[in-house]
């Protein structure tokens, strides 16, 4: 078989991933407002999509071009066909969901309204509101020969592309940026008669509706029309080699390559007339390689995130108060609990601040003498970081590893890196090779004249704000073998030509694929023996083409194999003769699915891992991460347990096929299960 027929295109499953994420919008069953928030979160999915995986699309045609390589050139050429057509497809797709949506609102009497349905005390308040509040934000830009728009557009900002229009002159140009930042993107209009029916505005229209205001006294004109566009840039960028800068300075510089790159998506208001088109792609120099989509009147839909439910409590998802784990508040310090057994929690589920007052407590616990973590994304105001910084004031040595190559984090992180050195942190800025993506932190503790470590193994970042909305587990341990191994990957990380060998921990670059194919050749040849066999597998990616092709084998050697893809996904299961005994189905709900873990049935003796690391190339080869084996029974079968929830799903899990067409899976004769309420009430049973 060739290798089109053995691996399903990465960017056209993620595009399959994205249309679960648009079928929630559409699932009547989903709470109205819910419903408009996962519209928001399609349309953010699909920014970073066309500024990671089409911008990499593009830069491989124009390489294969320059090279000379015709043939690979065609291929990436029809791959970007493919992927524009079916972005037209889930274009119109979004447009009529959004008008479901609109008249689902509606019947709970919440009304999202235009200008062509304001009346006139709507108007005349909304005209008040723009003066005072609204107003003070706005800065056109006025499009000339010396203007060069490409440039002064903002990747992240929504706009109203505006023709000035004169008469007997040529129609001047101007573009403004929506103050989302400074202000919400929804107006809550004043009620004039009945209570009962709430009205929200867009603030693209309240801007549309005074453009006279913003114009009038500056520029001559007898008639404005503004229609909304957004541009989506490549978010690569390429760090110099010149040894006279620091990493931090390069990270800097890059930044601004990023926010100066050319666009590789404009959308836009498919009502635009054409000579504004026309103008539009000339003053943003699109290629026939970039994508220009035609839309509904509002852009950049990812604030829809957080649309206000106005309505009733009903019309968004009922809370579910994250758990107090009791083997935490059972002891006075977290020490004693961790001293006692392994403990493991499961984010958004449990509460983060188990993990944030492990951290507070070893700041100032005087028997702590180091602590060590990595950084890859924080919160905006990182609790965390402040522990740090009270530890160091108690007279602790701190070691932060900050990788500032986490994608759209940047900035955030060398701003972090630079409060931290300032407190006396030592800071460690990663690696120019390699991206730190582990989940880790060491507390070094002396007990009984010794030096004891406390280790944290976790799945997801060191966020309180994602951890709220992520699924992720974590693993808090006194295992001295364990920890120290967890200890040697912050010095790989310092001094990477000091190689310790890990006998625990599966570790990337160094032996995490080594260690997953043997654990996979070993279900081979238990399978062949006639012992109990299986793998299951949950990861965000599955795309590595080496680890695909040790899942074929163990299928075709008998080794049932049960995935759960929330993501890409280049295998293709059910294929007679190749992966028919593999099964995968992704789950898109309420809390993003964001774990990985791995396990192998190993003759009635499971192995079970979690990991930062998904199966991806570059998570195996090109960056640092951390899977790290459960050894205590009860936390191994209580990770079973939920992957087995999670397979059992029937309301939100979709089966990843060969073509990936997202059908749900088939009750059958089986009662509903709903894997995330499901696994917060087996959770909350342990308690």
């Amino acid at each position: 078989m060739t290798p089109n027929e053995l691996y399903y295109p990465k960017e056209l499953s993620w595009l399959a991933f994205n249309e679960r994420v648009l079928q929630e919008a559409a699932d009547k069953e989903n709470p109205i407002v819910e419903r408009i928030r996962f519209l928001g979160i399609y349309s953010s999915n699909m920014d970073e999509f066309y500024r990671v995986r089409v911008a990499e699309v593009k830069r491989q045609i124009y390489i294969h071009m320059d090279e000379g390589n015709e043939d690979a050139a065609n291929n990436t050429k029809m791959l970007m066909e493919k992927i524009q057509q079916k972005v037209v497809v889930m274009t119109d797709n979004f447009e009529s969901v959004y008008e479901d949506v609109i008249k689902g609102l509606a019947r709970y009497n919440i009304h999202i309204i235009d200008n062509n349905s304001l009346s006139d005390f709507q108007r005349d308040w909304l005209i008040n509101y723009f003066k005072n509040k609204i107003l003070r934000h706005i800065a056109p830009i006025l499009i000339h020969k010396k203007v060069d728009l490409v440039h002064r557009l903002n990747d992240f900002g929504t706009y109203l592309y505006v023709a000035i229009r004169r008469k007997d002159k040529a129609t001047q140009y101007a573009t403004i940026e929506l103050p989302t930042e400074a202000m919400s993107r929804f107006i809550l209009i004043p009620p004039e008669k009945s209570r009962k029916k709430k009205h929200i505005i867009l603030i693209d229209d309240v801007i549309q509706l005074c453009l006279d205001i913003i114009f009038k006294g500056f520029v001559e004109f007898n008639e404005l029309e503004a229609y909304s566009f957004k541009v989506t840039r490549d978010s690569e960028y390429s760090i110099n080699d010149e040894i006279d800068e620091s990493f931090v300075e390069k990270m800097s510089e890059s930044m601004k390559q990023r926010l100066i790159a050319e666009p590789v998506r404009v959308i836009h208001d498919a009502d635009m007339p054409e000579e504004m088109l026309k103008n539009l792609r000339k003053r943003l120099k699109i290629s026939n390689y970039d994508s220009l989509i035609a839309g509904g009147a509002y852009r950049n839909f990812k604030d829809f995130i957080g649309f206000p439910n106005v309505g009733r409590s009903y019309l968004e998802n009922p809370k579910l108060p994250s758990i107090n784990a009791k083997v935490f508040t059972d002891f006075d310090t977290v020490f004693d609990a961790i001293k006692h057994k392994d403990i493991l929690l499961y984010y958004p589920y449990h509460r983060f601040l188990h993990f944030t007052e492990f951290v507070r407590q070893a700041a100032f616990d005087p028997n702590v003498k180091h602590i060590r973590l990595n950084i890859y994304r924080v919160a905006t105001k990182s609790r965390i970081v402040s522990s740090l910084i009270d530890a160091v004031d108690n007279g602790k040595t701190v070691t932060v590893v900050v990788e500032l190559r986490a994608r759209f984090d940047e900035e955030a992180n060398i701003e972090w890196s630079k409060t931290m050195t300032d407190a006396g942190i030592r800071v460690v800025l990663g690696s120019p090779s390699f991206k730190i993506h582990s989940k880790l932190c060491v507390v070094s503790r002396e007990e009984n004249g010794q030096l004891a470590h406390y280790a944290h193994f976790g799945t997801g970042n060191f966020n309180e704000k994602t951890a709220k909305i992520y699924t992720d587990f974590s693993l808090f341990t006194r295992n001295q073998e364990l920890a120290q191994e967890a200890i040697w990957v912050f010095d790989l990380i310092q001094l990477p030509y000091r190689r310790n060998k890990f006998q625990h921990l599966q570790v990337s670059p160094l032996n995490a694929r080594t260690k997953i194919q043997i654990l996979v050749r070993q279900e081979i040849q238990n399978a062949i023996a006639g012992l109990p066999s299986g793998i299951t597998l949950k990861v965000n990616n599955l795309v590595d083409q080496q680890l695909i092709d040790d899942l074929y084998r163990a299928s075709q050697a008998g080794v049932k194999v049960n995935a759960i893809v929330r993501g890409m996904c280049s295998l293709l299961p059910g294929i007679k003769g190749m992966s028919e005994n593999i099964f995968i189905t992704s789950i898109v709900d309420r809390f993003l699915e964001h774990p990985r873990v791995m396990v192998f049935k190993n003759a009635g003796q499971p192995k079970v891992i979690i990991s930062s690391a998904d199966w991806m190339g570059r998570n195996m080869d090109n960056r640092i991460e951390v899977g790290c084996p459960v050894y205590d029974e009860e936390l191994k079968q209580r990770i079973i347990a939920i992957l087995d929830i999670q397979l059992r799903d029937t309301i939100k899990a979709r089966i990843i096929d060969a073509e990936q067409t997202n059908r749900y899976v088939k009750r059958g004769n089986r009662k509903n299960i709903r894997s995330q309420v499901e696994t917060y009430h087996f959770l909350k049973a342990l308690e």
